[in-house]
């Protein structure tokens, strides 16, 4: 079943060394997760996008390898890394068909999907990218805390690790984000 999480977490803490053994020897031992990552996301997109998990995963990897933002705290910090990396992966490519279509339609991702509990709505992930985005440039925290919940697959306590905070702030700071999103995905649909 691969190394304990601390083991993990030891090998993800040389990264920022540049350390290229520790990549090598990373890769397995968290291909699985991130692929369910790539998996989970791309249930959300249109069944005819030419983008797999595995290709996603494999771009998102080399894409951290390259990142200069490491080193991380820890194997949930790294994999939120990860799914953050998927998601603008996945942006850039929703834009590039987006700009070969001229503006034409592109898959939709329920709102319900994005933010449990929500009515349905429909957006494209660009529209949802812009907007998250913007939660972030008005609250940075809040913003955080929905990357990691819904592109990292992160738990709340995993999150207050991440962020370093209580998980009753993590709790509320969901909550508020919610509520910011809906009001804002609200005004586009």
């Amino acid at each position: 079943m691969g190394l304990p999480a601390k083991d993990i977490t030891h090998l993800v803490g040389h990264l920022g060394g540049g350390d290229k053994d520790a990549w090598e020897e990373l890769l397995p031992l968290v291909y699985d997760e991130l692929h369910r990552l790539a998996e989970r996301y791309m249930r959300l997109e249109r069944r005819d996008h030419t983008l797999q998990p595995t290709a996603l995963v494999n771009e998102a990897y080399l894409k951290l390898a390259r990142w200069k933002k490491g080193p991380w705290h820890n194997r949930s910090h790294f994999l939120a890394a990860a799914a953050l990396v998927m998601r603008q992966v996945l942006v850039d490519h929703a834009k590039t068909a987006r700009r070969a279509k001229r503006g034409g339609r592109q898959g939709k991702i329920s709102l319900g999907d994005v933010l449990v509990s929500f009515e349905e709505r429909s957006l494209g992930l660009v529209e949802l990218n812009d907007a998250l985005d913007h939660l972030a440039r008005h609250d940075e925290r809040s913003g955080q805390v929905v990357n990691l919940r819904f592109f990292g697959g992160l738990n709340f306590e995993q999150i207050a690790g991440v962020l370093e905070v209580s998980e009753s702030t993590v709790v509320r700071e969901w909550k508020y984000a919610k509520a910011w999103l809906y009001r804002e995905l609200g005004e586009v649909n």
